[in-house]
């Protein structure tokens, strides 16, 4: 089994990683960068929703932790394209 401190330290580094590219799509302002920051937050409440329903109903720190890893991934490969 996996360590779920380890998973959490992978998520704090892969989330850094995606705050670097949204701050700099951010930062060059524009449409883009408003359309960056209405769907970061929207984001933000539908991940936290999403986990607390599953905390709710039986689901496991870890497997809230894996689900935000890919709601970071999905961001970064987006990021990552621009």
């Amino acid at each position: 089994m996996v360590n779920p401190w380890y998973c959490a330290t992978l998520l704090a580094f892969e989330a850094n990683d995606v705050m670097r590219l949204r701050m700099m799509k951010i930062a060059f302002g524009g449409g883009e960068a408003f359309s960056e920051v209405h769907l970061m937050m929207t984001e933000k409440i539908g991940a936290a929703v999403e986990a607390l329903s599953s905390m709710m109903f039986g689901g496991t720190p870890m497997s809230v932790i894996e689900r935000y890893r890919e709601h970071v991934a999905a961001n970064a490969c987006r990021l990552g394209e621009g």
